[in-house]
């Protein structure tokens, strides 16, 4: 009986007729899961085998056999295949356009390969340099590090930790909110449940939100966990360290993958645990190509386990998002709670409010903060200055006729940078240099308004002369190794003041800092989209977080933030250090208002060369979609009408959007099928994606 290989392509132009698979003819050896280098009209093009089957809807002499099967790289398994079309499933892509990019880049480029046409087998040779790199490299460090004796557990940590276990070795496991106060200990707990894990001869992924954060953290399973093998995932390696990282962790040979966002789809066969930390981050949902959510796909992977059987997921946060704090009152998800500090003698810091309205500030900079920062300095205790804008100005303007810097490409202002002279836009990255003059009328008297972080650093030097200031932004740490060299400076007492965004706010545990400022906290507070609250309070509470940590000088920490509104009631629950009651008012105000998570929405986006047209592109898809919706039951789904994005312009392309929503998953994901099959056949100019469980709207 002739049999036939369907074939995953990451084909986008062809995935509206054929989800993405192909067929070929079977050839000797085979298999499920294995990579294959196979014509494509004028193309060769590396796909995945997912399925062999008996019967082609092509006819058999239509169709041609692969040029070659992968060598060197066991198959990918049931497992990893089922999440992947999960994912394309959920999120309305070809299977193709969702396995083949988590792949590293060398596996996907046919022309990496180097084919043995008399074998039909095919190698890697990228691999081969990068396991001899490797291996060398082991050779040389080998001997090194010795067992860190772990600290004791103080009784709400090991009351934490039996709960955990408990959790991780049930049969169905819910998935474990490890919710605890900025220095809690929740690393500390959850590392002891991976030790159990590693022990059981299973693999445990650790998701991160940030590059800066894995060094840190693979440092600390170093220590700890010295026998376990750890390798780390994510897109600061060059490729081929991340081609090796990725084989180690394919092959069953790391005990621990540590890894941003992508490693959510790395392959780990002895899979036992999963662990996302800071699981509130934004960063952990993807805004290009696949447009995911790293811990909501962490959640589904957890849910489909290995071999069937589902494995326990720790989500881990001072401050959870409202989706998941709400899954865990409801008792969809187990909540272990960590109220206190870890180390006895550490206390949470004192939060202040300093109200900026006639007040005396100068350099943007309100007196009691800088007489707390001059008395920090005068004890050589470190402060952390926290500004979430980079950048010296957020734009220049002329004071004789109104002229702003615009970005020429987008609809939103250039930002000024002192250092460079030049104007940036953070949106597309244009750059220009500062005109001698305005523009408009010639006026050379250009007054830079705001303040970015370049700004408060320079404003801080001179306000502190002899103080050691540094900034650490994205600006600052393009250079590899920048951010850790600044964070270490402060861990040993080589900096005075450190600037920063809220690079700040991620999990960095600084034992000698008593003194956190806040410059500016309320632009978020009238933002039109309805996270940015949640965002606020999370940036804040973290950043604050940063003080107090080291034991006996905790009692004195204080965190002051600037603000125009004090009477606000997020400033309430913050200085309160009281997430509950943020959480519980946030979703009382959702319930209301019919907002995630009481209701579920996508989002469908319209680039084309004038707005008019992306306009235009989205009535019809409404149309299509009217249909569709339903009439009234708890099945249907709301339309709104379509408008311009907030950044209307971007890289000279306008873009308008169209939301949808409804009250249960399920109806929303039904009507996305049925609309986009329908939108499928819309071809011109204008370009357009979908996107469920949008995080910006």
């Amino acid at each position: 009986m002739p049999r036939f290989l369907r074939v995953a392509l990451d084909t986008p132009a062809a995935a509206a007729t054929t989800g993405g698979l192909f067929d070929y003819l079977a050839v000797d050896g085979a298999a499920v899961g294995q990579l294959v280098i196979v014509p494509f009209g004028r193309q060769t093009l590396v796909g995945l085998i997912v399925d062999v089957v008996a019967a082609s809807d092509t006819d058999a002499d239509r169709l041609r056999a692969p040029l070659a099967l992968v060598d060197g790289i066991g198959p990918l398994s049931a497992d990893w295949i089922a999440l992947n079309r999960f994912a394309a499933r959920y999120y309305h892509r070809s299977l193709g356009e969702v396995a083949l990019p988590s792949l590293p880049a060398s596996l996907r480029r046919a022309s990496a390969y180097r084919i043995d046409p008399a074998t039909g087998r095919a190698s890697l040779p990228a691999l081969e340099r990068a396991r001899t790199r490797a291996s060398k490299a082991a050779r040389t460090a080998s001997g090194d590090g010795g067992d860190e004796r772990a600290p004791d557990l103080n009784a709400m940590q090991a009351a934490a930790l039996r709960t955990l276990t408990a959790a991780v070795g049930d049969a169905a496991p819910r998935p474990v909110l490890l919710y605890g106060v900025t220095g809690s200990g929740k690393t500390e707990v959850y590392l002891r449940a991976i030790a159990d894990v590693i022990a059981a001869g299973r693999q445990v992924l650790v998701l991160v939100p940030e590059i800066n954060l894995t060094p840190q953290l693979a440092a600390t399973f170093d220590r700890r966990l010295p026998r376990a093998k750890v390798a780390s995932l994510h897109s600061g390696h060059a490729e081929g360290r991340r081609l090796h990282q990725w084989a180690l962790a394919h092959e069953g040979a790391v005990d621990v993958l540590l890894g941003t966002r992508l490693a959510v789809l790395a392959s780990l066969p002895r899979l036992g645990l999963i662990v996302v930390d800071e699981e509130h981050d934004a960063s952990y949902k993807q805004h290009e190509g696949l447009r995911y959510s790293a811990r909501d796909l962490a959640i589904v992977r957890a849910q489909l386990g290995v071999d069937g059987q589902p494995i326990p997921i720790v989500l881990a946060s001072a401050t959870p998002s409202l989706e998941t704090w709400a899954q865990a009152e409801r008792g969809r998800y187990a909540k272990v709670v960590l109220p206190t500090r870890a180390v006895d003698t550490a206390t949470l810091p004192t939060i202040r409010l300093v109200p900026l309205v006639r007040a005396e500030v100068e350099h943007g900079i309100a007196r009691p903060v800088r007489d707390a920062i001059a008395d920090r300095i005068a004890r050589r205790e470190p402060v952390l200055v926290f500004h979430n804008r980079r950048g010296y100005a957020p734009v220049l303007a002329c004071g004789a006729c109104g002229w702003l810097s615009e970005c020429p490409r987008c609809s939103v202002h250039a930002v000024f940078h002192k250092p460079d002279r030049r104007l940036h836009c953070h949106h597309c990255g244009w750059q220009h240099p500062v005109p001698r003059a305005c523009p408009t009328c010639g006026n050379v008297d250009l007054a830079a308004v705001g303040r970015g972080t370049q700004r408060v650093e320079e404003s801080l030097r001179d306000l502190f002369p002899s103080a050691r200031v540094e900034r650490i932004d994205r600006d600052s740490t393009r250079r590899k190794g920048a951010a850790a060299a600044m964070l270490d400076a402060v861990h040993d007492g080589r900096l005075d003041i450190l600037v920063g965004t809220q690079m700040l706010a991620k999990g960095h545990d600084f034992r000698n800092v008593t003194l956190v400022c806040v410059l500016d906290a309320d632009s978020a507070l009238y933002s039109q989209d309805f996270r940015a609250s949640e965002r606020l309070f999370s940036n804040l509470m973290q950043v604050a977080g940063r003080a107090g940590r080291g034991g006996e000088r905790s009692a004195a920490a204080e965190v002051l933030i600037q603000t125009r509104a004090p009477e606000h009631p997020l400033f309430a629950a913050l200085v309160a250090h009281d997430y509950e009651r943020f959480a519980r008012d946030q979703l009382d105000e959702r319930r209301r208002a019919g907002l995630p998570p009481f209701s579920f929405q996508a989002v469908l986006r319209a680039e084309a060369k004038t707005a008019d047209a992306a306009l235009d592109f989205l009535r019809r898809a409404r149309a299509f979609a009217a249909p569709l919706a339903g009439d009234g039951d708890d099945d249907a789904v709301t339309i709104y009408d379509p408008v311009p994005m907030t950044i209307a312009r971007l890289a000279n392309v306008e873009r308008a959007q169209l939301l949808v929503e409804a009250s249960t998953r399920r109806a929303l994901r039904v009507f996305a099928e049925q609309w986009l099959t329908s939108l499928q056949s819309q071809r011109g100019a204008t370009r357009w994606h979908f996107e469920m469980d949008p995080y910006e709207i």
